[in-house]
């Protein structure tokens, strides 16, 4: 790979990631100096960011789950119409979407962790990279000395 290759795929990068990168720093120190609770928010972002599509996947479990909760209590979701047969139907295929939908929901994690080992793969054959062209480089370095004498 050239390194004008491996430059275009590191600038790819966003500039602004959960990760202590200058742009990040700089925008904390200037959040702490314009106002503390954005450069605390900042910090926390560079911190605990990686882990906030679990987080909002969390939470978004935690209100479907009340919002169905509470519309089951108050039976504005759930209310028999009266007709058997439209109720037994409706019952089922609420259950099937029910199904369909924790089956995406798995299919989702499953993607989402195949998609970090993927950037775990990559940023090792970076590292890996780097560590194999460090070598080269001091090994140049090591070659013969000529004694002044």
């Amino acid at each position: 790979m050239t390194t004008s290759h491996v430059h275009a795929a590191s600038a790819s990068k966003p500039v602004i990631r959960p990760e202590w990168t200058p742009a990040t720093i700089a925008l904390m120190v200037l959040g702490f100096i314009v106002f503390w609770p954005l450069g605390l928010a900042m910090l926390a972002y560079i911190i605990w960011g990686d882990r906030l599509p679990a987080l909002k996947r969390d939470v978004n479990k935690a209100t479907d789950s009340m919002f169905s909760t509470f519309s089951r209590t108050t039976g504005t979701a759930r209310t028999p119409t009266g007709n058997v047969a439209f109720d037994d139907w409706r019952s089922e295929e609420l259950k099937r979407l029910d199904e369909e939908r924790n089956r995406l929901e798995a299919m989702r994690d499953e993607f989402e962790d195949y998609a970090r080992e993927l950037r775990r793969a990559k940023d090792q054959e970076e590292f890996d990279r780097f560590m194999a062209h460090r070598r080269t480089k001091s090994g140049e370095r090591s070659g013969p000395t000529i004694d002044a004498e």
